[in-house]
């Protein structure tokens, strides 16, 4: 079964958009394809994200979606590596680490400074396959302020 990373592509949405879909069902949101898949052609479309896909055998199995940020004291782009999915079938196959390297390998050629995610800390297995990856983990401490 080869696997393959690449830049996914308009085209790409409707099969991206059930991964995307059961992503945000993982945190706790109700399934809404369209929701999903509008979503999706809508930060496409205005070049807000980029989307990585992997691939087996040719079927979209997992995705990562970044998101720009700039550093103006580094006075450099910084990606977000916002969202991490991989079918429940596909996983402890190699695609989330293939998604990650495909992920750092994108924002290295385009001149950014860094790549940033952010996860819980009980997240056991997602920090564990970061660390393996050579992420560093430290003890930043991000807050939010809801705006809705």
């Amino acid at each position: 079964m080869t696997l393959r990373t690449r830049r996914a592509a308009l085209q790409d949405i409707e099969a991206v958009a059930p991964l995307f879909d059961a992503y945000r069902g993982f945190y706790g949101q109700p399934s809404d394809l369209p929701r999903a898949r509008d979503w999706l052609r809508a930060r496409m479309d205005a070049g807000e994200s980029v989307v990585l896909v992997a691939e087996r055998d040719g079927a979209a199995v997992g995705f990562v979606q970044l998101y720009p940020m700039f550093s103006s004291v580094g006075t450099a782009r910084t990606w977000i590596l916002n969202d991490l999915y991989v079918d429940a079938d596909a996983r402890r196959g190699g695609v989330a680490r293939a998604l990650l390297d495909a992920a750092a390998a994108f924002a290295r050629d385009d001149g950014a400074r860094s790549i940033v995610l952010e996860t819980t800390r009980d997240n056991a297995p997602a920090r564990a396959l970061y660390r393996n990856a050579g992420w560093n983990e430290d003890q930043t401490q991000w807050y939010s302020l809801s705006l809705l």
